[in-house]
């Protein structure tokens, strides 16, 4: 009886004993190498502009980067921030237009996802479309946005929300059409309505693929900020990157090219979260 409870109450003992070290290397792999590949960025960029094989137009040093940071976010000599506006200001008019154009983007590219996973000649008529848009880049369309919307913010929006939509839209779709039949017909023989199939069973199960679509729709939209802020985009991220590479003003356009960066890195860690939380049977992600 003893050697049966030893070996019983064994496996606990060890598993506390090497929980800490799983711990500690958990945080080592999350935190420590993100950590190490910044510090040898650094490095490596540092030495580029010491060595003097690109001009500091193509190269500037890491600390020209870092004043040009600080002088955007501050007002200095007179001259407040960047064209009149802090970096601050100029990224909150990104994250807006963005968010907008997002949201739109992706709420119409769910509702056409789970039509076209759900009506087969749906699926036909608007899959070529999708397809075409995905294939253009932003600038392709822009201008003509341009011409028919103006320059103020209507063509940002839509540029925005036109990236945002085929990829939403062709993730909730493949997601729909891969539904468990299994689930589909054992709901249905239950009696649930074609509505309550899609409710309770195509939803949920299609929320993993949809929340990828999303993801990949703020990526795509971050990657069409600087076009849609080509024009009048001052406030903006995109527009102070513009106007800054009009005068070779490479540090300025580092500091708009980071900020743009590190704050999709941090929407898209939120993006992270809410998937976890929306779809915990997903595991980890």
């Amino acid at each position: 009886m003893s050697t049966l409870v030893e070996a019983v109450e064994d496996p606990p003992v060890q598993e506390t004993d090497r929980s800490p070290r799983r711990t500690w290397k958990s945080g080592l792999t999350t935190v420590g190498l993100p950590v190490l590949s910044v510090i040898v960025f650094g490095a490596l960029w540092q030495l580029a502009a010491v060595s003097g094989t690109w001009s500091e137009t193509f190269v500037p040093y890491p600390s020209t980067v870092w004043n040009a940071f600080v002088n955007t976010m501050t007002t200095h000599d007179g001259v407040r921030g960047y064209q009149g506006y802090l970096l601050w200001e100029h990224l909150y008019m990104t994250l807006r237009r963005v968010l907008v154009g997002v949201v739109i983007g992706v709420g119409l590219g769910v509702l056409l996802g789970l039509a076209m996973g759900s009506v087969k000649w749906v699926r036909s008529l608007l899959e070529p479309w999708l397809t075409f848009l995905r294939a253009l880049p932003p600038l392709a369309y822009f201008f003509l946005l341009v011409i028919w919307l103006g320059i103020d913010e209507a063509p940002k929006i839509t540029l925005l929300a036109l990236a945002a939509l085929p990829p939403t839209a062709v993730a909730t779709t493949a997601a729909v059409v891969a539904a468990p039949l299994s689930l589909i017909e054992a709901a249905r023989a239950l009696g649930a309505s074609r509505a309550q199939v899609i409710r309770d069973v195509v939803i949920p199960s299609a929320l993993p693929e949809t929340f990828t679509g999303i993801r990949l729709s703020v990526g795509m939209a971050y990657s069409a900020v600087v076009a849609a802020e080509l024009f009048n985009g001052i406030p903006g991220i995109g527009g102070m990157v513009k106007d800054a590479s009009n005068y070779n003003n490479t540090p300025v356009v580092l500091v708009g090219i980071f900020a743009i960066g590190f704050s999709g890195l941090i929407i898209d860690g939120l993006l992270r979260v809410a998937e976890r939380r929306a779809v915990p049977w997903r595991g980890k992600v």
